[in-house]
C-alpha cells in the first residue's frame, strides 16, 4: 500500500493520470481509474478527475470540521480505499493497517477510519478492538446499508459511527448519516430513484473506445452561481439504481430500483426481506431468481438452518409472498474487493 500511497500523492500534486484498477491501462490525463465492486456483474472502470477527488475530500473535511490522519484498511483499487488516501494526503497523513483492524495504531491528533459493515461487525466481537475504534474521532461505514442493530451496538461501545452512501461514480460516500456533503445535491425521480449532482461526479466509464456511458447515467445539471469555472462547464448528475425518500432533511435509502419483484402476482421488496434476514443473521443474503411457477422467487443464502426454519422465523416480519422459497447454505458469503456480497457468485450457486 505504501507504493500506491506514493502514486496517489504524486497524482494529487499534479502528476500524470493514475491507474488503480486491477489489470493495466492508460488513464486519461488528470484522471484516476478505479474499478466498481462488480457485485452484480462484471466490474466497470470508472474515471475520476483529480478535481473531483479533491472536491470530495474537501467536502468530507468540511463536514467533519477538522483535518485528520486517515487509517487505510481497504483496498485502494476501489473508491473507498482511494478516498482514504486522498483525504489523508490532503489532511494530516495516512497510516496503513490490515483489513482485520488488528494492527490499528492511533497517532497524536485527530484519527479517522473507513470500514465496511462486515469489518465493524467482526471488530465488535473483540472488546480490545471495540475499545480501539472508540478512540477514533470518526468511523465511516459504507459499502452497504448499515443495520440499525449493528450501529446501536457500535454506539453503545462508544464508537463515533457515520454511515455513508455513495458509489464509485461519486468518489465514494457523498451522503453522511442521510445528509448530503457540502456541494452535493440530491433529487428523487420516478419511484424515488436517487440522482446525485456535484463536483465529485465521475467523468464516465473507460472502454476500448474511450469514455462511454455518459448518455445513460449523466445529464446536464445547471450549476449554481457559486460554482467554480470547471463546475459551470461540466457539472453532471448521476442517475443511480437506488430508491430513496426524505425524512425531513435526511435521505433514507430504501433499496434498489430493481429490488421490487413480483412473486405469485404480489410485489415483494427485496430490501425489506434483506433487512428482516440480516436482523437474524448478519452473514446472510437474499436475491431473486426467475421461477417458472411464481415468476420470481426469493432465494436465501445463509451459513446454517433449514428452509422451513427460516420461513417460520421470518413469518412474523414478512408477508407470505416475501418468504424465501429456496435456501442455499453458504458457510461464508463471497464478497467483492469493496466488501459487498458478490451477487454474481451467489447466483451461480442457485439451482433452478
Amino acid at each position: 500500500m505504501q507504493e500506491e500511497s506514493l502514486a496517489v500523492a504524486e497524482f494529487l500534486d499534479g502528476g500524470p493520470g493514475l491507474w488503480l484498477a486491477p489489470g493495466s491501462g492508460v488513464p486519461p490525463a488528470d484522471c484516476a481509474v478505479v474499478a466498481t465492486s462488480g457485485s452484480t456483474g462484471d466490474a466497470k472502470l470508472v474515471v475520476l478527475h483529480r478535481e473531483a477527488l479533491v472536491a470530495a475530500a474537501r467536502a468530507a473535511e468540511e463536514r467533519l470540521g477538522f483535518a485528520a490522519t486517515w487509517h487505510l484498511t481497504l483496498a485502494p483499487q476501489y473508491v473507498a480505499g482511494l478516498m482514504v488516501l486522498v483525504r489523508g494526503l490532503l489532511g494530516d497523513g495516512v497510516r496503513a493497517a490490515s483489513s482485520d483492524l488488528a494492527d490499528l495504531e492511533l497517532v497524536p491528533g485527530r484519527n479517522c477510519l473507513s470500514v465496511v459493515g462486515t469489518q465493524l461487525y467482526r471488530a465488535l466481537e473483540s472488546q480490545e478492538l471495540a475499545e480501539t475504534l472508540a478512540r477514533f474521532d470518526a468511523v465511516l461505514v459504507g459499502g452497504a446499508a448499515l443495520r440499525p442493530e449493528l450501529r446501536a451496538r457500535a454506539e453503545h461501545a462508544g464508537i463515533r459511527v457515520i454511515e455513508t452512501y455513495g458509489m464509485s461514480e461519486t468518489c465514494g460516500g457523498v451522503v453522511w448519516d442521510g445528509v448530503p456533503l457540502p456541494g452535493v445535491e440530491i433529487t428523487l425521480g420516478d419511484r424515488g430513484r436517487v440522482e446525485i449532482a456535484g463536483p465529485m461526479v465521475f467523468e464516465g466509464y473507460l472502454g476500448e473506445a474511450g469514455l462511454e456511458g455518459r448518455a445513460a447515467l449523466r445529464r446536464r445539471w445547471l450549476a449554481s452561481s457559486q460554482a467554480t469555472l470547471r463546475d459551470q462547464q461540466d457539472t453532471q448528475r448521476v442517475l443511480t439504481n437506488d430508491r430513496g425518500r426524505w425524512e425531513g432533511d435526511r435521505l433514507i435509502i430504501e433499496g434498489r430500483v430493481d429490488d421490487v419483484i413480483i412473486s405469485g402476482g404480489v410485489n415483494v421488496d427485496l430490501a425489506a426481506v434483506r433487512r428482516a434476514v440480516l436482523a437474524v443473521d448478519p452473514e446472510a443474503e437474499v436475491l431473486a431468481v426467475d421461477d417458472a411457477e411464481w415468476g420470481a422467487r426469493v432465494v436465501l443464502f445463509a451459513p446454517s438452518g433449514t428452509l422451513d426454519g427460516w420461513r417460520e422465523t421470518l413469518r412474523s416480519a414478512l408477508p407470505p409472498a416475501a418468504l424465501p422459497r429456496q435456501l442455499v447454505i453458504v458457510k461464508q458469503l463471497p464478497r467483492t474487493g469493496g466488501g459487498k456480497p458478490d451477487r454474481k457468485s451467489l447466483l451461480e450457486l442457485v439451482q433452478s
